[in-house]
């Protein structure tokens, strides 16, 4: 979805920086200025945007942050230019930057969209649907989903209309966890594709032409795009520790082409 790491840190940097001469100014400098003095200018700026900057970097790394969608890897739940608000605090408090956790809440469940950090590259943030818990087995079977020996029941819809490109995919409603979502199957796309791909626990994984089958490791989670293909996803690079995780996407807050989408999601 993009580099939120490197935001992350530039906004921690501005937040030290002007914070410090906000308070170097209050406990030292303004001591020794006369009292008819005006401020410098650093003192000007540090105290006109430290607490906008403070505001600002401790809603998005313990409340809510915005991303917005690149790819069309969540078609039809998310399409892209849909921009989007991810809870940074149902499923724990982490520390920002490092993405520790000092405060245990909720788990991710099974069909909630989350917002992770790429396991193959930890700046970049990706989204997906949770598909696996930790424990869970796993099989992705000629485009047929099954957990833990279960089939996901689905059931086909009308068909989805790619209006940029101006084809239409077959849609399914897919029940997985507590609520129904809408995912896209290709019929004439092979079941797997294989890769080369190496990643941890991937001997957890078993493949053949028909799809695969995976043990979804303690502290991970199995994920998957409802664009189910045009996604790459556990699948291709495996298992998200539960370090990675980012929070849980719920709203759509704005898309420039499709106001109509302002608000849906959940």
């Amino acid at each position: 979805m993009g580099e939120a790491v490197n935001f992350a840190v530039i906004l921690f940097v501005l937040l030290v920086v002007t914070g410090l001469a906000w308070f170097a100014d209050r406990l030292v400098f303004r001591k020794r200025r006369p009292a008819d003095g005006g401020e410098p200018w650093w003192v000007e700026y540090g105290a006109s945007f430290f607490p906008v900057i403070l505001v600002v970097f401790l809603l998005r790394s313990f409340v809510i942050e915005p991303f917005k969608i690149p790819s069309g890897s969540m078609i039809p739940t998310l399409l892209v230019g849909d921009f989007i608000f991810v809870n940074k605090f149902t499923w724990g408090i982490r520390l920002p930057i490092v993405n520790t956790k000092i405060i245990e809440m909720n788990e991710p469940k099974r069909g909630d969209v989350m917002v992770f950090r790429y396991p193959e590259n930890p700046s970049l943030d990706y989204i997906k649907r949770v598909v696996g818990l930790p424990g869970d087995t796993i099989e992705y079977i000629n485009k047929h989903l099954l957990i833990n020996g279960k089939e996901i029941p689905h059931r086909r819809v009308q068909d989805y209309l790619h209006r940029e490109r101006l084809y239409f995919s077959p849609q399914y409603v897919e029940q997985l966890g507590e609520k129904d979502h809408a995912i896209l199957v290709e019929d004439d796309s092979p079941a797997f594709v294989p890769h080369s791909s190496q990643f941890p626990f991937k001997d957890n994984c078993h493949y053949n032409s028909d799809g695969l089958r995976c043990q979804v490791p303690k502290g991970h989670f199995f994920v998957m795009g409802d664009n189910r293909d045009a996604s790459s996803d556990s699948r291709v690079w495996g298992f998200v520790p539960e370090h990675n995780i980012v929070g849980r996407a719920f709203l759509i807050w704005f898309n420039f082409s499709d106001l109509k989408r302002v608000g849906g999601f959940s």
